[in-house]
């Protein structure tokens, strides 16, 4: 007996003992459903800028300039994609220094098929930042609406986001200083929207206003194509905001209602302060509106609840609302379709409110109503590193161009419209 169950305790221990040894942490592999969100995100974010921008843009614009709008927005989504590909994904998400990264994934060398970035192919990552990196330079196009020259607005576009956007995405998302130091953005509020409104008010100045302004009628010539673009800006933000998680998961899920919440609020209030202001609401004012509360919950959409989200979106309308019409008539500054109003005003409202509303439970940083002040000084420092190199970097390339092959199309070609001018063609 005792040479048969000294064998057994034996076997028993080594059987109870291998069971109670932890398991190896796994390695994060494939997630199907993940990756399924991923390429459905990314296809919504190439949607806000074709159709949706270019929509969005092209009805506010006079008629002699619809189709020449239009043309901006593809042949930047046509240039940003080639130039990403090159060295700009590079240069923002591998390893570098503080300020860029390196040039290891130039031509997105060394991407296979079974690379990752998480649980999603690196190939998705690549693509969902570069409809980012697409629709950033092509929001600025609205600031010079009219006047600037299709060359020079590619040369402008193809520089900037080089030496403007591909930096500052990479201090805040690829392991620069921002980033690390513990600013918040969570999908863009800095990366994006302050980038891309403080580029447009500088390119506004620097190119001057449009003949006539201030004492012609420049009034949009179709709003409904401009509903309809704000409509698809609207729907593919859902991918923007909730895709950033980067996962199909819970922070996603509140990501796509905080998003949805704020983008209500800022409508509503914008429309509100109109009709009070002006004694009508219009078309023009609530889709100007939600499109401010999308870009003020951009950095905060993974980072706080929809209460928080609803004082965001409202405070942004009224913000994007001032900026759009007192701000711009205070400093005569001609930024044709409110760039900067929107997008810089409501960047700049996000990013700082995402401090002060950050909930710890959802984002892993609490903001000032849980007792961290800090968080909304570390938010405008971000805010104010970004605006410090746009303005810098901006001005030095439109400066450049100017000097080379010049900025604005001549007087007679305004007059006749850019469609016709620059294109050959003209919407009947």
């Amino acid at each position: 007996m005792k040479t048969i169950a000294r064998p057994l305790m034996l076997a028993g221990g080594v059987i109870l003992g291998l069971v109670a040894q932890p398991a190896a942490a796994a390695e994060p592999g494939l997630d199907a459903g993940d990756t399924a969100w991923m390429l459905t995100s990314t296809a919504l974010v190439l949607m806000m800028t074709i159709p949706g921008l270019a929509l969005f843009y092209g009805g506010m614009v006079r008629k002699k300039n619809v189709l020449a709008m239009a043309m901006q927005s593809f042949a930047i989504a046509a240039l940003a994609s080639v130039l990403w590909a090159v060295a700009g994904y590079s240069l923002a998400f591998t390893e570098g220094n503080a300020f860029i990264g390196g040039l290891g994934k130039a031509m997105l060398a060394g991407v296979t098929v079974d690379a990752l970035t998480g649980t999603v192919p690196e190939t998705v990552f690549i693509t969902f930042q570069m409809a980012f990196a697409i629709i950033t330079p092509a929001l600025i196009t609205g600031a010079f609406a009219d006047r600037m020259k299709f060359s020079s607005m590619l040369l402008f576009s193809g520089l900037w986001l080089l030496v403007v956007y591909v930096p500052v995405a990479h201090w805040v998302w690829g392991g620069g200083f921002l980033g690390s130091g513990g600013v918040l953005d969570y999908a863009g509020g800095t990366v994006v929207h302050i980038n891309a409104g403080v580029a447009g008010l500088v390119a506004a100045l620097v190119v001057g206003p449009r003949k006539g302004y201030g004492t012609e009628n420049l009034a949009p010539h179709n709003l409904t194509l401009s509903v309809i673009g704000a409509a698809l800006l609207w729907v593919g933000w859902f991918g923007f905001n909730a895709g950033s998680a980067l996962a199909a998961d819970g922070r996603a899920g509140m990501a796509m209602v905080v998003t949805q919440i704020a983008a209500a609020g800022a409508a509503l209030s914008w429309m509100l302060a109109e009709w009070a202001v002006r004694g009508k609401p219009s078309v023009l004012g609530i889709v100007s509106g939600a499109v401010g509360g999308l870009v003020a919950i951009t950095p905060a959409s993974g980072f706080v609840a929809p209460g928080g989200a609803l004082v965001i979106g409202l405070a942004a309308g009224l913000a994007c609302y001032w900026g759009a019409t007192g701000l711009k008539h205070m400093f005569k500054y001609d930024d044709s379709l409110d760039c900067f109003g929107v997008h810089g005003i409501g960047g700049i409202v996000g990013a700082v409110l995402t401090g002060v509303f950050a909930v710890e439970a959802i984002g892993g940083t609490p903001g000032l109503l849980e007792g961290n002040p800090g968080q909304v000084g570390i938010q405008v420092y971000g805010v104010l590193a970004t605006i410090a190199w746009c303005v810098v970097a901006s001005w030095a390339i439109l400066m450049l161009i100017r000097g080379t092959i010049g900025l604005r199309v001549g007087a007679d070609e305004e007059r006749e419209g850019l469609d016709l001018s620059l294109h050959g063609e003209t919407v009947h």
